[in-house]
């Protein structure tokens, strides 16, 4: 925290030399700039000026950095800004060609080991000073900017509005945490790739930086892999789909088969997508259990006996990875397109709700127990999941677990993602390791948000807006020390009663804009009155964006 701030006060004292402030208001009208900027989530710091700065045809960009190393933080903003006024805002490297200094956004870089996602936004009634700690906060600063001028409410205007009237404030700003992150399961139900733009979209606009993508289940495995072809024939499809909720008796299905799967070149291309936006993939391998849709295709790689089938219904199912050698070099394999095709350092591999039964009953699991000297089959799963991170180390990757790959000795270098309550992510820090929060009942968006007579069918819980907006990811059990261990945090959107982009969008938003908020804005600085009455204007933006958001 100590480093955010001096981070934070340079680059707030280098704007102010470079650009002289902005004339302050008294506190009754500063109180209400959260409210009539309604940026979200909200920044750290923000000063009211006043007046207006018109942005037109004579505004540029003019920036210290001639090739940004990582990428550019301006492409996502023109090319809205573009769709919108009918023309792009050019971007100068060099001052001297300039006749006029004002009318410009000047954008200075401050590479520093603190926060690179900082920054400090000025709206001067000549223009827009904006300082950042890498591209990641000019990226930022711009979203804000685009917030401030409300771009995303209107309708594509093809030309007719050619300028734009903001008003003038001084933001300083950089979030609380590392990791604010969004899942979606894209086995139980998959989700078309323009609709996964469409997600990463929203994600970038409200500063989200890890989109964990949920490609393989008993469902269904969503994900090219060249070596395994019959991962796409098999393992991509079931025969038919459960009607309404797991449970009834007798079941009812649809009849119908169901799939489908992302090729390498379509994951390669929403790979660049979220790389333009400042949002890191994580993809999510299953081992070694929620395998049955590549047991379907590939049965050898289970200790018991098939047929097996691609699920057809929710739940958790008895066959897992057998941990033979020739199941890692399967998953080595896999692992290995994996690995070409997501840059992440991250690569998630499941761990949760491993069935043992087979492994207790499987006499190759019981020599290979005594050979190894395990106890018992949670230790089976840690030699498994142990054996996996240290082919991924060797390869620069590190692991993320659900919190069951605790049991039984966690990985030396795993990274635990908390989602049965928050005991995971306390016993994680407390081992010294990273933990990602995700507990079920703040962060599950497949649950209900509203009264269940009235709400469409959700897989049960009941977490609404203003819970998500009251979680904290930091655990109270954990000192200043173990509290570091606390990356942040992510909304899951589990797709087992979500089948359609429509219904996903409806149950994610608005609870993620309140996750959002949670994970970038000062704890000092929420409140959920004040929050309520910035949404009213997203909800305009989220319509502007085609958003099927839940009405509340």
């Amino acid at each position: 925290m100590k480093s955010f701030i001096s981070t934070l006060s340079i680059l707030f004292l280098l704007s102010l030399l470079l650009l002289p402030g902005c004339a302050s208001l008294s506190s009754s009208q500063t109180e209400t700039i959260e409210g009539n900027l309604a940026i979200a989530p909200l920044p750290a710091t923000m000063q009211a000026g006043s007046g207006f700065l018109v942005i037109d045809e004579k505004m540029k960009i003019l920036t210290n950095i001639k090739d940004f190393p990582h990428f550019d933080p301006f492409k996502v903003f023109n090319e809205l800004f573009q769709r919108k006024s009918g023309y792009a805002l050019p971007y100068l490297h060099d001052k001297s060609a300039l006749k006029d200094s004002s009318h410009l956004i000047k954008v200075t870089l401050v590479y520093n080991n603190y926060n690179i996602e900082s920054y400090n936004l000025k709206i001067k009634s000549s223009g827009i000073l904006i300082v950042a700690g890498s591209e990641l906060g000019v990226f930022y600063a711009m979203q804000t900017l685009r917030q401030i001028m409300r771009l995303d409410a209107v309708p594509d205007s093809k030309g007719s509005q050619r300028h734009w009237s903001i008003p003038l404030v001084d933001i300083s700003d950089a979030p609380r945490f590392t990791y604010r992150g969004m899942h979606l399961d894209v086995c139980r139900h998959f989700m078309p790739v323009e609709f996964v733009k469409k997600y990463i979209d929203l994600l970038a606009y409200y500063k989200m930086n890890y989109f964990h993508w949920h490609l393989t289940d008993d469902q269904g495995w969503r994900i090219e892999i060249k070596k395994y072809p019959k991962l796409q024939e098999v393992a991509a499809y079931r025969d038919e789909t459960l009607i309404g909720r797991f449970g009834e008796k007798p079941p009812r299905y649809d009849g119908t088969r169901y799939g489908g799967y992302y090729t390498q070149e379509e994951i390669k291309d929403v790979v660049s997508y979220a790389s333009d936006r400042a949002v890191t993939i994580i993809p999510e391998i299953e081992m070694p259990g929620h395998c049955l849709a590549a047991l379907a295709a590939y049965p050898e790689l289970a200790c018991s006996a098939g047929p097996f089938k691609t699920a057809t219904t929710w739940g958790v199912f008895k066959d897992v990875f057998c941990p033979e050698d020739s199941t890692f070099v399967f998953l080595e394999n896999v692992l290995d397109e994996v690995l070409t095709l997501f840059p992440s350092r991250y690569i998630h591999i499941g761990g949760d709700e491993v069935v043992k039964t087979s492994w207790e009953q499987s006499d190759f699991c019981k020599d290979l127990m005594k050979k190894e000297g395990l106890n018992n089959s949670k230790e089976l799963q840690s030699y498994f999941i142990q054996r996996i991170e240290k082919y991924l180390n060797a390869k620069g990757k590190t692991i993320i677990g659900w919190d069951e790959i605790l049991e039984g000795g966690i990985a030396p270098n795993a990274t635990i993602m908390s989602w049965r309550g928050i005991q995971g992510g306390i016993d994680a820090a407390k081992a010294g390791h990273d933990a990602i929060m995700t507990p079920g009942g703040y962060c599950y968006f497949d649950h209900y948000q509203g009264d269940r007579e009235t709400e469409p069918l959700a897989i049960g819980g009941f977490t609404p807006l203003d819970k998500v907006y009251a979680y904290d990811p930091v655990p109270a059990e954990l000192s200043e020390a173990e509290a570091r261990h606390i990356l942040g945090a992510q909304g899951n959107l589990w797709t087992e009663y979500i089948d359609s982009p429509e219904k996903a969008e409806y149950m994610a938003y608005p609870r993620a804009i309140a996750l959002a908020e949670v994970l970038w804005t000062p704890v000092d600085r929420k409140n959920w009155d004040e929050f309520s009455v910035r949404l009213k204007q997203h909800l305009d933006r989220l319509d502007g964006m085609g958003v099927h958001y839940a009405k509340k």
